[in-house]
């Protein structure tokens, strides 16, 4: 069943799902970020955790994210631009698997617009 409603359950589940399909991705993803992350189930309960904590910040006004997502993406190490793509792809995939439609075009809007800016950011140096 679907959620109609943004809540830190739907965002858990959410993560869940799209963190699965981000290990086992074989475009190159997968790998960049199991080298960033790590490759044991805690690690990754750990981001799962700290990104959904971003998601609540900003879908719910609630949670403890308290990182700079744009710089820690600037500090990694280049990575290629058809990764926002990919992320953006599996991003939309899982949404739709966890939200109704007006609930997972809102979260894909935010995650679009961000992947926007980071990349402007990232490889045109606009900021």
């Amino acid at each position: 069943m679907k959620h109609a409603q943004i809540n830190q359950q739907s965002i858990k589940k959410l993560m869940d799902i799209f963190y699965a399909k981000i290990r086992n991705d074989q475009n190159g993803l997968g790998s960049f970020f199991n080298h960033h992350i790590g490759t044991n189930d805690q690690e990754w309960e750990e981001h799962k955790e700290k990104i959904a904590n971003f998601w609540q910040g900003l879908l719910l006004g609630t949670g403890t994210y308290n990182g700079q997502p744009l710089k820690t993406h600037i500090e990694l190490s280049p990575f290629p631009r058809e990764f926002f793509a990919l992320w953006l792809q599996l991003f939309e995939e899982s949404l739709n698997s966890v939200f109704e439609e007006e609930q997972s075009m809102l979260i894909l809007q935010r995650a679009q617009m961000i992947a926007e800016r980071f990349q402007s950011v990232i490889y045109e140096h606009k900021i």
